[in-house]
């Protein structure tokens, strides 16, 4: 009984953020319908897309239960900015897909580890362990580009215009990969009832930590997309993408305490509160009422 109440209640949420959805697209169209046209929707998909991957970055953690809050994310994508542009591109003058890619997802699964070693095995709580790797990334970020600096390849541009789909799926078809993998079932059998799981032969902790890892990989990824956006090194343009990304993740329908959701629902959360800051935008809406509308949906 249980059960099909929480499965009727996330569908519920569900429709409730594909309506919301709905109902911002079509004020978008009224206000800005060039924005929307054709031909700049993959300018428009550009500017949802970090907001989009930092929410699919935060669903592994979730769903694996727990409190499995990740805190790190949006510093983790501004310092995976930073250090493309301003060390591989500008200090090493690495600027080949085939060798910046591999390393800023490489700098995503160290992170990631780091995250799962402290809140799995250490057995810190996860919004604390990941608190304190957030700040440690914004500290680091600061450190390597005090101020706004540097100019990213062309080639990275141009995911946040013609190509700023790729990042998504690449995304989208590692969770699909890991769907078709017995990982994901153990993953929400671990988010709904660890105990259960356990029982039943289930590696909890390993399967919590690769939920980390996870979110640290797409998370690089989210970094690259916010680096193509902005088109230069800024530690601070990330600072508020990790809370937009977990109540993107709860508009959408997933449980925060694990085991109910997908990567479907945060994407969708994540258009929806985009699409809320294009219409507001519009109005010249300032900042501050920006925060308070987030607040309220």
């Amino acid at each position: 009984m249980e059960a099909s109440f929480d499965v009727g209640s996330r569908l519920r949420q569900l429709r409730l953020a594909a309506g919301l959805c709905l109902l911002l697209l079509a004020l978008n169209l009224w206000l800005n319908p060039a924005r929307f046209a054709p031909a700049s929707l993959g300018a428009t998909l550009g500017l949802a897309a970090p907001l989009i991957l930092a929410a699919c970055a935060s669903l592994p953690p979730i769903l694996s239960g727990r409190g499995g809050i990740d805190l790190s994310v949006g510093p983790l994508m501004g310092l995976v900015n930073v250090v493309v542009v301003r060390w591989l591109v500008e200090g090493l003058g690495w600027t080949s897909p085939f060798v910046v890619v591999p390393a800023a997802l490489a700098m995503g699964l160290v992170s990631g580890a780091l995250n799962g070693w402290i809140a799995v095995f250490v057995r810190i709580q996860p919004i604390i362990a990941t608190l304190g790797t957030s700040l440690l990334y914004t500290g680091l970020a600061l450190t390597i580009s005090p101020s706004p600096a540097g100019t990213a390849p062309v080639w990275l541009k141009s995911l946040a215009g013609t190509w700023s789909w790729l990042p998504i799926l690449a995304v989208a078809a590692a969770w699909l990969l890991l769907k078709r993998r017995p990982y994901y079932e153990q993953l929400m059998a671990v988010g709904s009832d660890d105990r259960a799981a356990y029982t039943a032969g289930v590696p909890v902790t390993l399967i919590r930590f690769v939920a980390y890892v996870l979110a640290g990989l797409f998370a690089a990824i989210g970094g690259l997309s916010l680096t193509a956006l902005i088109g230069s090194a800024d530690a601070n343009v990330a600072a508020n993408l990790t809370l937009l990304a977990i109540s993107a993740v709860a508009l959408g329908g997933v449980s925060l305490a694990g085991g109910s959701g997908g990567l479907a629902a945060a994407m969708l959360g994540a258009v929806a509160i985009f699409l809320l800051q294009a219409a507001l935008t519009f109005f010249n809406v300032s900042t501050f009422l920006l925060q308070i509308a987030y607040g309220l949906v």
